[in-house]
């Protein structure tokens, strides 16, 4: 990694207190974390260190003097927050990050990427250019759903790539109907159905046959997953529109999960409705972050022939 000295001061920042967030499982990201740490701390930072993190690290010489607070808390009091690892635990990160008003970038510890910009040989060279105020901000939204049902207590969750409605059995079908804006649309009789947003129509949702959608675009993708029909397609709606699945009443109990990681049980004729999140997540991205030179090395798709 380079060296600390190359880390923009604090004065010169509108950045002063950073969170290092993240689950550094390997010796790789553990000594990333470590060298963030030392860096802001020499640089003049307040550093907060996710507490989980923190614990992971403990054998590192790390600042004394440092705080360790819970995700939370380093959303409600850190101007950025720097999530170390792959993509899952930066969705992990954005369904509570996004609740707070906080800039986030990443360091890809893990094998995608999608999310995570900065590249751990270069991280403090990339680093040092953001905090000197060298980034463009994105702003992703991500989705709420709400489930409702007369057997069952209101649960909710969050979700910033998607929402799947699904059995907790192999190549199960399920029975349910979809409305859009109280509109019926179809019913339908599959495996289940993918709900993505623009960032998660790179993940799950792509492996499923839905569409890439950018990420500027105000948009909700709806994919069916094996549907018992030739006819049924993937399909786009408004990301202002609330999507409701009406569970059939002699389903055996199903789940919706969210982002592939919080679960919640939906009982037989259960009613999901999935909305656009009020709060977006505030990503920021170094100025050499390109959305199509990422898509291209991430998807393997081909370069330019002149």
């Amino acid at each position: 990694m380079t060296q600390h000295s190359q880390l923009t001061a604090v004065q010169n920042s509108e950045f002063k207190v950073i969170g290092l967030v993240g689950i550094p499982a390997t010796d790789a990201a553990r000594h990333t974390f470590r060298d963030l740490c030392n860096a802001l701390d020499s640089a003049g930072f307040s550093v907060i260190a996710e507490d989980r993190a923190y614990r992971q690290c403990l054998a590192l010489q790390l600042p004394q003097h440092m705080r360790v607070g819970t995700l939370p808390e380093i959303g409600a009091q850190a101007d950025l927050a720097i999530v170390i690892g792959g993509d899952g635990n930066m969705l992990g990160a954005a369904r509570e990050l996004s609740l707070h008003d906080i800039g986030v970038i990443g360091v890809n510890r893990g094998s995608l990427g999608f999310l995570t910009d900065l590249t751990p040989d270069q991280a403090i060279e990339q680093l040092s250019e953001v905090l000197a105020g060298k980034y463009h901000t994105e702003m992703r939204f991500l989705l709420d759903t709400e489930i409702t049902g007369e057997n069952q207590q209101s649960l909710r969750g969050n979700a910033m790539n998607e929402v799947v409605l699904h059995s907790d059995k192999v190549a199960h079908m399920i029975e349910f109907e979809v409305f859009v804006d109280q509109h019926f649309v179809f019913s339908q009789r599959s495996d289940g159905l993918i709900i993505a947003t623009p960032t998660g129509s790179t993940a799950y949702a792509l492996s499923a046959g839905g569409s890439i959608v950018h990420p500027a675009l105000a948009a909700i993708n709806i994919i069916p997953m094996f549907p018992h029909t030739l006819s049924s397609r993937p399909f786009v709606v408004s990301a202002e529109s609330t999507i409701s699945l009406r569970v059939a009443p002699d389903n055996e109990p199903l789940q919706i999960s969210c982002d592939g990681h919080n679960s919640l049980k939906v009982a037989p004729g259960g009613v999901i409705h999935v909305r656009r999140q009020h709060e977006h997540l505030r990503l920021i991205h170094p100025h050499s972050y390109n959305y199509f030179n990422v898509l291209r090395s991430k998807l393997s798709w081909g370069s330019r022939l002149f």
